[in-house]
Order: C-alpha cells, then sequence, then structure tokens
C-alpha cells in the first residue's frame, strides 16, 4: 500500500507539472467519483493466475462492448514472443473488429516455440468463448521471464473467471495486473472537446526494465471512443510513438514483447484526416503517450531521477536522435548522473561515438538553464551550481551541436546499485 500511496503521488505530480494542450482536460489519477476511467464502450477487468506470485492479480482483460477500430506496433527484436507473434496476425486480419486485449505478468511466453503459439491461441480462444466473441477478434500480450511455459491450466481457469470483474473504472487492479518490476501502476485519462462533442483518450502503461524504445517499448494500451478509420488510427499511433515510448531509455534493452496498441469504440464523434479534430486528437494522444512515458522512466529499476536529454543545432533531426540517444543509454554518463557528477566529458565522448556530424569547437552544453560549455571548450561553471542541479529529481541535459535544425529529446534516468541488484535475481 505504501509503494502505491508513492505511486499515486508521483502521478499526481507529474500530472500537475505537464503542460497539457490546451484544449484537454486531466481526469486521473484524480477523479471525483462521477466519471469512469475507460472511455465509452470499454471495460476493463483482472485476476490472480498465479503465474508467478500467489494472490497477486497477474490477467487483465480490456474489453469493448462492440467491434473496435484497432492499431498496434510491436518490438521489432527477432526473438519476438508467441502473443507478439499472434497478435501481429489478429491484427493484420481484423483491424476494423478487434474486440478484448488479454495480458498476463510474470512470464513472457517468449523463446516458447510451437507450444507457446499454442498457448497463446488458447488465451485468444479461451476469451472469445468466454464473452461470445471469435479468437481473432483478441489480441494477446505477455510480459515477465523469457523462456518458461505459461501454467496454462492455472491462465484458462482465471479467464473464466474474469467476466465477474469487469468495470469502466476498474484502472487500479487493471493497471497493477499487467506489472512485473515496476513499483506502481502507470495510469492517465484526458478528456478532449471535439467539434462533435467530447471524446475521451485513456491508458494504462507497464515497464520498469528491459526499456530501450524500438517501434515500442514495454507494455500499453490505450483506448478511444472517438470514430477513426484504421489507417488514420495507425498514422496518430505511429507518429506519436516516435514522440514519446521511443523516445525513453532505461537500459539499453529491447524486449521481446514489447507492445503498445490503441482501440477505438466508434461511440464519439467522428475525426476526418485533415481536420481540426483529427490535429486536436493527435496532440492529445501524444501527450497522453508522454505522460505514460516518462513514468516508465521515473520508475525504472533503480532509478532515482528523470533526466531529458535534448540535442539541438544538429545537421537534421536524425543527427540530433542518434547524439540524443546515445548519450542517454550511455552507462558512464547515466552513473554520473547517479551520482551527481557534473562530468560533461562523458557527454561529449557519447556524442562523439553517436554517429552525428558536427563540429566539436562548436559545442556547448547547459544542465537546464547553468552553461556547462561554451564553444572552444571553455567550462567555466560553479561545481556546486551544477550539483545542486543534479541533486534534484528531474532537469535537463541541452547539448547544442552547431546551428542546424535537427532537434531531438530523449528521456533517460540514472543507473544505480539498486539495477544491479533487481537484475541480479530476476528469475527469482
Amino acid at each position: 500500500m505504501e509503494k502505491l500511496s508513492k505511486g499515486l503521488d508521483v502521478i499526481h505530480q507529474l500530472s500537475a507539472e505537464t503542460p497539457w494542450p490546451s484544449s484537454v482536460t486531466p481526469m486521473a489519477p484524480a477523479s471525483d467519483g462521477t466519471k469512469k476511467f475507460w472511455p465509452a464502450g470499454f471495460s476493463a477487468g483482472a485476476v490472480s493466475a498465479n503465474i508467478k506470485y500467489s494472490n497477486r492479480r497477474d490477467l487483465m482483460l480490456l474489453l469493448t462492448d462492440a467491434p473496435a477500430t484497432a492499431a498496434a506496433l510491436f518490438t521489432r527484436n527477432l526473438c519476438a514472443a508467441a502473443p507478439v507473434t499472434l497478435s501481429r496476425e489478429h491484427l493484420k486480419n481484423s483491424p476494423s473488429s478487434i474486440r478484448a486485449i488479454v495480458c498476463n505478468s510474470g512470464n513472457a511466453n517468449a523463446a516458447t516455440g510451437e507450444k507457446g503459439l499454442h498457448d497463446a491461441r488458447a488465451m485468444a480462444e479461451a476469451v472469445a468463448s468466454e464473452f461470445a466473441i471469435k479468437p481473432e477478434e483478441v489480441l494477446v500480450a505477455s510480459t515477465g521471464v523469457i523462456g518458461q511455459f505459461l501454467p496454462m491450466e492455472d491462465v484458462l481457469a482465471a479467464i473464466s473467471s474474469l467476466a465477474a470483474t469487469m468495470q469502466q473504472d476498474s484502472v487500479l487492479d487493471a493497471a497493477g495486473a499487467i506489472m512485473t518490476t515496476d513499483t506502481f501502476p502507470k495510469f492517465c485519462t484526458l478528456e478532449l472537446q471535439l467539434s462533435g462533442g467530447p471524446i475521451r483518450l485513456s491508458g494504462i502503461a507497464k515497464g520498469s526494465g528491459m526499456i530501450c524504445p524500438n517501434m515500442a517499448t514495454m507494455l500499453a494500451f490505450l483506448a478511444t471512443d472517438a470514430s477513426i478509420e484504421p489507417l488514420l488510427l495507425h498514422d496518430a499511433l505511429e507518429k506519436a510513438n516516435r514522440n514519446s515510448f521511443n523516445a525513453i531509455t532505461v537500459d539499453g534493452d529491447t524486449s521481446t514483447n514489447d507492445m503498445v496498441s490503441l482501440l477505438a469504440s466508434g461511440t464519439g464523434p467522428e475525426i476526418k484526416a485533415g481536420s481540426r479534430d483529427y490535429t486536436l486528437f493527435y496532440d492529445t494522444l501524444e501527450a497522453l503517450m508522454t505522460f505514460l512515458a516518462k513514468l516508465i522512466v521515473i520508475d525504472g529499476e533503480g532509478a532515482t531521477k528523470l533526466v531529458g536529454i535534448t540535442v539541438k543545432g544538429a545537421t537534421d533531426d536524425h543527427d540530433a536522435e542518434l547524439a540524443a540517444r546515445t548519450i542517454a543509454q550511455s552507462s558512464l554518463v547515466k552513473t554520473a548522473i547517479h551520482g551527481e557528477d557534473a562530468n560533461w566529458g562523458r557527454i561529449i565522448a557519447a556524442a562523439g561515438r553517436s554517429g552525428a556530424i558536427f563540429n566539436q569547437e562548436d559545442l556547448e552544453l547547459h544542465f537546464n538553464e547553468l552553461s556547462i560549455l561554451q564553444p572552444g571548450f571553455v567550462a567555466d561553471f560553479s561545481e556546486e551550481a551544477a550539483a545542486e542541479i543534479m541533486a534534484k529529481d528531474s532537469y535537463t541535459i541541452t547539448l547544442r551541436l552547431g546551428n542546424g535544425p535537427g532537434e531531438s529529446t530523449i528521456w533517460s534516468c540514472d543507473l544505480s546499485k539498486e539495477y544491479i541488484d533487481i537484475n541480479g535475481s530476476y528469475r527469482s
């Protein structure tokens, strides 16, 4: 309960600090009790399947009242898990008629061969049977230990008990059931006024370790009551993903199970390509995904700091991202952040090996507004002032490569001894 309380405080604080789009009203984590978490047409539930821990909810279902338009992005890891393979297949065949997402934690069902794929299909079939829908209308996700088979007898029994838990406001149970080493559930709901009336975008996510952007990193399940066609929904998700979940890193590892999905129930106003409504929808979607992405970095395994790495003045956005990502993933930079050591040499060294093209004499570096490095390697700054900034829970590191138009931001965290402790005994 203490961890949950601290987690909710983190969500409240980040929500208060977030510059939400002017047309958006954040509804979570706080609620006046009169509004439900999920948009119209959705419900969710969670139960215990005793997959890794006893007496802990580890199986979640997100269900739609009617066929929903769907879009999803999956890991690019060649060792993709069985549920990823199955969900890709189902989404390709039924992008306009997805009815459910079932997800378990504690076991990744990855590197499990034909049996793993059979078990993923069995999960979809069990959900379909329980809720009178088709197996191909079910997306399946898993997260946890790689290389172990699911305890399918327990999983199938748990699926059969899900119906009694389904609610429109079941956010804590649903978000909690998909956690592995996360210390708190991650969720948010935003309400947006369109020309045809209000819509809602809601999402839950999990992620703490094995976090490195590559298409989609971690698991995230998003829902909206907007009416929008599949291709437009996919384009919005893919673009928003680049600036949110694909702009974070904890430890440089891309999971076998990464997935971010977005379902649209179609009960709300229609959104058309090129319209002002679409622009508002996209801005809100990106804001929601960025909020959840930052929560993942804040909750990184052993992390104590959220740090935005921004690179400006690059030849183009691609070079800016190369430099920002390399700095954000550098173990030497991340340990210096943890030690609150303004070791700027590690930052420029990481940029130098990133593949970005620049003249080292042009480099400028700031921690928040404090100038650390000026062109010509002039490092005349106050160590005390730098240490004061680095002692904060959150701050930004900005590196200017030159005078080009390219810019990119990657959100990262520090690397602590606790990360080693967590991952040295992950299977125990």
